[in-house]
């Protein structure tokens, strides 16, 4: 046996044991790199004679050939073999069911669907939402809306008051949203529909009471609006917002500074099993308070009381939506509790409409 088939035999059964692509590389260079042996004879036909590279030519380009060939099926197994072995570490159970994403996962706060529920509902009266600032004025916040200084009414709110400042006026956190119609009737010609859904503030907790709550206040100013056009938006409101093709309702004399005449509302509903139900039954439920604008609050905003005339309502957020939901306790609401928030949360995409359901 020549030189030639000893290292042919030699380079092949080294090929052939390679155990990774890194040590078959390793054996690619030591045989045909520049230094490598291969390559050697390869230089060693440019001294030999026409007779000798004639015979010898032949030889040393088929082992090289060969070796080369060796060397790819060599590398196409490896490769092989790693893909079997990658494939059969990351094998996927199918069995398993597929995990949410977190636009399935995640929910929508049952105050944030309300309110979105809301404001699809007057939007499609033609109402404009309004909003303000949280932080408000003594002027706006009371006097405005004929609460003067020292009327036993202020006593109705728990105020949060801030320090005098250097004028000597106390800022407040908003103690309804009624501050945002005085703002619209100052900067806004009549006609005036909108409805003012926020954050509102008193000092008070129980079981029905949280020092922040949310309330959404309607407001609607012309010169022949009258208080069987708000009896109406009421009951439609009700009948969208809870679902029920009829209500009844009831108002009962009450007493706000910023309404004459002013009342309460009850809704008919049933209470039996433990479950509120609308639309039926023997019971009463008051969810508002609703009354024509006072005279004083339309001369505070520059209008006419001869000319315009209008009316509003109020209720709280968090309590219809309780209602509505059958959340039997409302400091829920603010303990970002995700268990609970997974139970009584909403699906973000599933956006309310009156054309495909508020709760679909």
């Amino acid at each position: 046996m020549n030189e030639i088939d000893t290292l042919s035999d030699t380079l092949l059964s080294e090929i052939a044991a390679a155990q990774d692509e890194a040590a078959l590389e390793q054996l690619r260079i030591a045989a045909l790199g520049k230094a490598g042996s291969v390559s050697a004879l390869l230089k060693t036909l440019g001294a030999m004679t026409p007779d000798e590279r004639k015979e010898k030519g032949p030889l040393i380009n088929g082992l090289r050939d060969r070796v080369q060939t060796a060397l790819g099926e060599r590398k196409d197994a490896l490769g092989e073999a790693a893909l079997d072995a990658r494939l059969a570490s990351e094998r996927i159970d199918i069995s398993l069911p597929v995990r949410e994403g977190p636009e399935a996962r995640g929910r929508i706060h049952p105050i944030s669907q309300v309110i979105d529920e809301i404001t699809a509902i007057f939007g499609d009266m033609g109402f404009a939402i309004a909003e303000g600032p949280d932080v408000e004025t003594d002027d706006l916040n009371f006097t405005k809306l004929n609460f003067p200084v020292g009327h036993p009414a202020r006593e109705m709110h728990d105020t949060f008051f801030f320090a005098p400042d250097a004028n000597g006026e106390r800022k407040l956190l908003r103690t309804h949203t009624s501050p945002v119609q005085i703002r619209t009737m100052i900067a806004q010609e009549p006609p005036i529909r909108v409805v003012c859904p926020g954050r509102t503030y008193r000092m008070d907790s129980d079981q029905t009471h949280t020092p922040m709550f949310h309330q959404v206040e309607g407001l609607v100013i012309e010169k022949k609006a009258h208080f069987g056009h708000m009896k109406w938006v009421l009951e439609e409101f009700c009948k969208a917002f809870f679902e029920v093709e009829g209500v009844k309702m009831r108002f009962r004399p009450s007493f706000f500074p910023f309404t004459e005449p002013s009342a309460e509302v009850d809704i008919q509903c049933s209470r039996k099993g433990g479950e509120i139900r609308f639309g039926e039954g023997e019971d009463w439920l008051e969810i508002l308070g609703c009354g024509m604008v006072h005279p004083n609050v339309l001369r505070n905003c520059g209008l006419d009381p001869d000319v315009y005339q209008g009316f509003a309502w109020g209720m709280g957020i968090d309590r219809i939506a309780m209602l509505k939901y059958g959340v039997p306790d409302l400091r829920p609401f603010f303990e970002a509790d995700v268990r609970w928030l997974s139970h009584y949360g909403f699906r973000p995409l599933d956006l309310p409409t009156l054309a495909g359901g508020l709760t679909s």
